[in-house]
């Protein structure tokens, strides 16, 4: 008689459902903080990013938000939601640095 007793730590927890509509709406929430910032006198601290922005701020942003879309096309077509995940929660952690740079530059103005 086999007897399958389940730990606690290997059991499978419900992983979030990707979502296109918060990883566009955080694409544009990127865009326009970056904006700000830069607008504002902050640095951009992505190196990628930076080099990018040496074409201009919109078109480096431009450049890097299709980047970033390429990603998610690739994560869809070869069926790594995960990746989409991990991509929102990675635009929410950066649009909130951007908000907390924009906060501190504004309070320096």
């Amino acid at each position: 008689m086999t007897r399958t007793t389940m730990i606690p730590f290997l059991t499978r927890r419900e992983f979030p459902t990707p979502s296109l509509a918060v990883f566009f709406s955080l694409q544009a929430l990127d865009a326009l903080t970056t904006l700000i910032g830069l607008r504002l006198g902050a640095g951009e601290a992505s190196l990628f990013v930076g080099r990018l922005i040496r074409l201009g701020p919109v078109a480096g942003l431009l450049l890097a938000k299709c980047f970033a879309v390429l990603l998610v096309m690739a994560a869809i077509r070869y069926k790594r939601q995960r990746v989409i995940v991990f991509l929102n929660y990675w635009f929410a952690a950066v649009v909130t640095w951007n908000l907390v740079t924009i906060v501190r530059s504004a309070a320096q103005w």
